[in-house]
């Protein structure tokens, strides 16, 4: 019997830059707070840290048509994805879209079929709950990932200045094939 590795790679901050493109588009808005840079993050949700006068903005932004369709690849994602498909590995991107979704989940289908092709169009794999998706490595940018069951997949934190706070397996596209391919 042969062994496939199944990596589940969350979309968000981890495939499509989501921290710069909420950056870039605050910035462009002309508000009158000057906006966090992606370095100075320090919560999961972008939301948090915002003052709360200002979160219905972000809320807004992150609801927008066209802001999940327009973030930029995170740098090395594509190739380190399809290098992962060469070498024979089950990948699939397991993400959680917003609740506000109207514009978020085709999107997210559309953003995928511009970045990676078609192929990884039929690899999407959208839920609120990721216990719930059956894997062997999770890699993603939230800290803590908690649902209904106790996950069978392991784990690895993508680097992000807001989850530096987490031990255990961390990586980045530099340095993914040392890390993915150890555990």
């Amino acid at each position: 019997m042969h062994f496939v590795m199944l990596i589940l790679v969350d979309q968000d901050g981890v495939l499509a830059d989501f921290e710069r493109g909420f950056y870039d588009t605050w910035r462009a808005g002309g508000h009158d707070f000057p906006g966090i840079e992606p370095a100075a993050r320090r919560c999961f949700y972008v939301r948090d840290d915002y003052p709360r006068e200002y979160r219905e903005k972000v809320d807004a932004i992150c609801a927008a048509k066209g802001f999940y369709l327009d973030l930029p690849p995170v740098e090395g994602a594509v190739a380190a994805m399809r290098a992962m498909l060469e070498m024979g590995l089950d990948v699939r991107i397991c993400t959680s879209p917003l609740q506000r979704y109207r514009h978020c989940v085709p999107e997210k289908y559309e953003w995928v079929e511009r970045h990676l092709g078609t192929e990884f169009v039929s690899r999407l794999i959208l839920t609120r709950d990721k216990t719930l998706v059956h894997g062997d490595i999770l890699v993603d940018d939230k800290p803590e990932i908690t649902g209904v069951r106790t996950p069978d997949w392991w784990h690895v934190v993508f680097d992000q200045p807001y989850n530096r706070h987490i031990g255990g397996a961390r990586a980045t596209w530099a340095d993914w094939q040392s890390v993915l391919l150890r555990l």
